[in-house]
């Protein structure tokens, strides 16, 4: 059984648990080595059960604690390689422990297949990851800023899509960013709005996903409430009924989700 699970998801720090019961993997590791173990107990593994980390991109909020979980546990990084290159610059990481790729290609880690797609945001080689188990089916798609042709043939038939509802576009526009913050989180490199995350989610589940966790809300432009509804209203135009029909949830910022099954 594919299992998901958010440790933390949000402007300051992501990581996020999936795992088949054999193979455990993370994806990103925003926090700290001392909050990712404390998040895995509860759910009864620890750093050594990890068989690696994947790194959706090099921003801050998704690597605070890759030096030092690298350091102690010796865990295999994988990264894009415009990614894996950035992370050398800030990280010394011990031999044979990065593992790039190519963005858009599939391989495996153990008992996991994992599907990389290129994703659009400020920074060079940003990749969104799909996990399989070879019967269930769950994607991560944050840290976007519009969902391109290769995002959606990606998240096609998934199961379970955590994906971006980072922002309100009128909380945007009517709060006190600057204009140059404001034109970068509601451009193309940027963040996905309440809107266009709902758009993903209802296609998703029209094509069968059932568990919709939305992620990445920011602090000062979204609230949790606004962003379920959001995507609820979008779900019931195509018929769906958010109570009934599937799981909508919102990723904590600061904490860990229940573990959703796949």
């Amino acid at each position: 059984m594919l299992q998901v699970c958010s440790f933390a998801s949000g402007s300051q720090g992501n990581c996020t648990l999936v795992t088949d019961g054999k193979t455990h993997i993370l994806i990103d590791v925003g926090i700290s080595t001392r909050r990712i173990t404390a998040a895995l107990q509860t759910v009864g593994l620890s750093p050594g059960d990890l068989s690696g980390v994947l790194i959706t991109h090099e921003h801050g909020d998704h690597i605070a604690g890759l030096a030092t979980l690298t350091k102690r546990f010796r865990l295999p990084v994988y990264a894009s390689h415009g990614t894996a290159r950035a992370l050398t610059y800030r990280i010394a990481f011990p031999d044979d422990v990065l593992r790039p790729f190519v963005s858009g290609t599939s391989f495996c880690i153990d008992s996991l297949q994992l599907e990389t797609f290129p994703t659009s945001h400020d920074v060079f080689d940003s990749t969104g990851y799909a996990v399989t188990d070879g019967k269930r089916k769950a994607a991560v798609t944050t840290d976007l800023g519009y969902v391109s042709d290769a995002v959606r043939a990606a998240v096609a038939g998934v199961h379970l899509l955590m994906v971006e509802t980072n922002h309100d576009a009128d909380m945007v526009r009517g709060g006190g960013y600057p204009p140059f913050l404001q034109a970068r989180i509601l451009g193309d490199e940027g963040h996905l709005s309440n809107h266009a995350g709902a758009a993903l989610a209802a296609q998703c589940v029209q094509d069968g996903a059932r568990t919709i966790l939305l992620a990445h809300l920011s602090q000062q432009n979204n609230t949790p409430r606004l962003a379920r509804e959001t995507v609820a209203t979008a779900l019931r135009g195509i018929g769906v009924d958010d109570a009934r029909d599937v799981t909508l949830a919102v990723a904590p910022a600061s904490a860990a989700s229940p573990l959703y099954a796949v």
